[in-house]
């Protein structure tokens, strides 16, 4: 079976590439779920219970990272730059550790760019369940317009 695109979104919560995800997928009615550290917490507070995710047992932010890159089919991490730092590093080592495909997407190399790899990413993968990670919003402000965009031309080309 090959998919040309995911049936849900998981991420994290966090502000910034998480939160533009889980946006998109209720904005398009795409099931969206994931994991978020307990307590709910972000930079920016509580995470909103509009956004249906499960909180972990630990208040580690790495602990929900592990858990959503084990239950998904494949991660792609977005970025504005071009090496991962962080949060967004961690992802790529956890998915490598579990066997995981993982898509790294830096902004610079384009919207086109981006949109035709993930897409090839999805279909190869035969990716169901899409975490989508990468920086907060006070890291990088304008990830989550990039996340929105990308994901956006990709739902576009599948229908």
């Amino acid at each position: 079976m090959n998919r040309l695109f995911f049936v849900k979104i998981v991420s994290g919560g966090q502000t910034g590439a998480d939160r533009a995800a889980l946006d998109f997928a209720i904005e398009h009615g795409i099931p969206h779920g994931g994991w978020c550290p307990k307590g709910r917490i972000a930079e920016d507070g509580a995470i909103d219970e509009r956004y249906d995710l499960k909180e972990t047992p630990s208040t580690d932010y790495d602990q929900r990272t592990e858990w959503n890159v084990r239950d998904s089919d494949g991660t792609v991490i977005f970025s504005l730059g071009k090496h991962l730092s962080g949060g967004s590093l961690f992802t790529k080592q956890v998915a490598e550790k579990l066997g995981k495909p993982c898509l790294h997407l830096p902004h610079q190399e384009g919207i086109d760019q981006a949109v035709q790899r993930l897409g090839e990413f999805i279909k190869r993968n035969e990716i169901g369940v899409l975490n989508v990670a990468g920086p907060r919003a006070s890291g990088e402000p304008e990830v989550g317009e990039f996340v929105r965009v990308v994901l956006g031309r990709v739902l576009s080309r599948s229908k």
